[in-house]
């Protein structure tokens, strides 16, 4: 039996540095992603319903569908739409589909579900939507589905912009 009392009560000295500080996040959760013309976007978490990595023979295309859908998919027992995301921003560069899997964002409104394929993911981060801005100079065929940018480096003028998932989803675009 242990009599040292020392052991029980709490010493603050001997606790682990990466213990003492837990740093509440600033701002809001979002996903960030690229695109195959390597340009950086973010979606808000909230949107999000799940990110999935897709084998492409699991993409069932659909004859004399819009050129913007890959196809659909099974989706714990629900079909979804696929769609090129670069592709329906404009982006000139293909879609790499000569892998094993490819990251496919599934957005959620209500019970509408739409997948989007993009060529990388990145990181889940806090954001401060305080900090963003207006976004400047975007070609104008995406500028309806973009709710502005963050600034990343003052000296390297990065920009990471967000776009809006309820614009993308309300879209006449997948209709034509």
């Amino acid at each position: 039996m242990l009599n040292n009392a020392d052991s029980f009560t709490g010493n603050a000295q001997n606790i682990a540095p990466d213990n003492q500080e837990l740093k509440t996040p600033v701002g809001e959760l979002y996903l960030r992603f690229y695109l195959p013309s390597q340009d950086e976007f973010a979606l808000s978490a909230v949107g999000i319903c799940e990110v999935i990595q897709q084998p492409l023979d699991r993409i069932t295309p659909i004859p004399n569908a819009s050129p913007l859908l890959l196809g659909t998919i099974n989706l714990r027992g629900q079909v979804i739409w696929v769609a090129d995301l670069g592709q329906f921003l404009g982006d000139s560069s293909r879609l790499n589909t000569d892998r094993a899997e490819i990251p496919i964002i599934a957005l959620e409104e209500e019970e509408t579900i739409l997948g989007l394929a993009v060529e990388r993911l990145g990181d889940m981060e806090w954001l401060d939507p305080d900090q963003l801005g207006s976004a400047a100079s975007i070609p104008d065929q995406i500028a309806p589905y973009v709710q502005g940018e963050w600034i990343l480096g003052q000296e390297s003028k990065k920009t990471l912009r967000l776009l809006d998932h309820l614009a993308i989803l309300r879209s006449a675009r997948w209709a034509a």
